[in-house]
């Protein structure tokens, strides 16, 4: 038996990246999922690999149309939402005095608003249920700072709020909403150039685990708070990052790596 035998979920961004990974785990977990993502091609194709326990359906996180839209949708062909994980993201380097009003509100549109549109699409039903979890993904970059990433990082901080908030409304009322961190993770978000995995782990130096996450490693995070293993984890956030915010190292004294 999988962890999530018999419920269905949204997966945003669900067509490539940590959404793909996330797609396939909650597959082999029982699920059926809705990948949600404005990816078609890769969508389609990743619903037609994995058969009768996905579909695709083109959802813009911002469109508050296409949220109704797709929440209806899939409750008519797959049922009941029982899990939304809100992935979709966006990422852009550019320094603070550089950003503009429109990139800032671009970033925040995508992985902030995106995320408060989702849950107040699937939420009405999950209430009516009596029963659901939500999951949003922030970043290790919504608990520190980060420069060059004024508008990613105020976006994933947001996310944190959001989180608690929902979390305060939604508890008692059946759904759970817990958040999770990811640090690197060797996805075209943190290696454009898909690089080996043993390249790219050399600029981990000063994470503990000395290396870049995998994608399953975060997808296995979410599909844990996804499932009734998790029962009683509401309003956490849970962070996957190989210890990147655990501290940085006094490189050459004792403890550190290679000393």
């Amino acid at each position: 038996m999988g962890k999530l035998d018999g419920k269905v979920a949204i997966v945003t961004g669900g067509a490539r990246g940590m959404g793909e990974a996330t797609t396939r785990r909650f597959v082999a977990e029982g699920a059926k999922v809705a990948i949600a993502d404005v990816l078609e091609e890769q969508g389609q194709a990743l619903a037609a690999e994995l058969g009768d326990a996905a579909r695709f359906w083109k959802l813009d996180v911002t469109s508050e149309d296409d949220w109704a839209r797709v929440v209806t949708e899939v409750e008519a062909e797959l049922g009941p939402v029982d899990a939304l994980v809100n992935n979709a993201g966006i990422l852009m380097f550019k320094g603070l005095l550089e950003t503009t009003k429109a990139d800032y509100e671009r970033v925040l549109g995508v992985n902030l608003v995106g995320e408060f549109l989702g849950i107040k699409a699937v939420a009405p039903g999950m209430i009516a249920r009596g029963r659901g979890a939500i999951v949003n993904v922030s970043s290790v970059d919504g608990m520190k700072g980060a420069n060059s990433l004024v508008a990613y990082a105020s976006s994933k901080w947001g996310v944190r709020g959001l989180t608690k908030v929902a979390a305060m409304e939604l508890g008692h009322k059946g759904i759970r909403v817990n958040s999770v961190h990811p640090g690197g993770v060797d996805t075209v978000m943190s290696n454009h150039n898909a690089a080996p995995r043993e390249e790219v782990d050399k600029g981990y130096a000063n994470v503990p685990l000395q290396r870049i996450g995998g994608p399953e490693e975060v997808a296995a995070a979410s599909a844990f708070l996804a499932s009734d293993d998790a029962s009683y984890i509401h309003g956490a956030e849970i962070v996957v990052d190989g210890g990147m915010t655990v501290g940085t190292y006094y490189q050459g004294f004792p403890g550190s790596p290679g000393f």
